[in-house]
């Protein structure tokens, strides 16, 4: 079993920034990837980004390339998002998820954490 703990979020200003985290713990012995994503009020949850166990791979949601930054810390199982120039759009709540390498399914969350973008 693997529990995954989100922290970092809050309300900021359009513009502004935030670094959100995710500490894996439990069974992470092995590799996995990790990703990044976001619900907002009355919409489905989406994709945002999410980046391999070696951290040569990085995928990113359109809507936040150029902005937002995935980096993983494998001796430490955490994952952050440095979100910068962050717009009200990116209002959500945010969660991180993972999945084992060689799957295809997120088989563990966590339990997110509110991002609010003040305009």
């Amino acid at each position: 079993q693997v529990q995954l703990v989100e922290s970092g979020g809050g309300l900021v200003q359009a513009g502004g920034s935030l670094r959100l985290s995710c500490a894996a713990s439990g069974r992470t012995f092995s590799s996995y990837t990790m990703g990044w994503f976001r619900q907002a009020p009355g919409k489905e949850r989406e994709f945002v980004t999410a980046i391999n166990w070696s951290g040569d791979r990085i995928d990113y949601a359109d809507s936040v390339k150029g902005r937002f930054t995935i980096s993983r810390d494998n001796a430490k199982n955490t994952v952050y998002l440095q979100m910068n120039s962050l717009k009200p759009e990116d209002t959500a709540v945010y969660y991180c998820a993972l999945k084992w390498v060689g799957t295809s399914r997120y088989a563990y969350w966590g339990q997110g954490t509110q991002v609010t973008v003040s305009s």
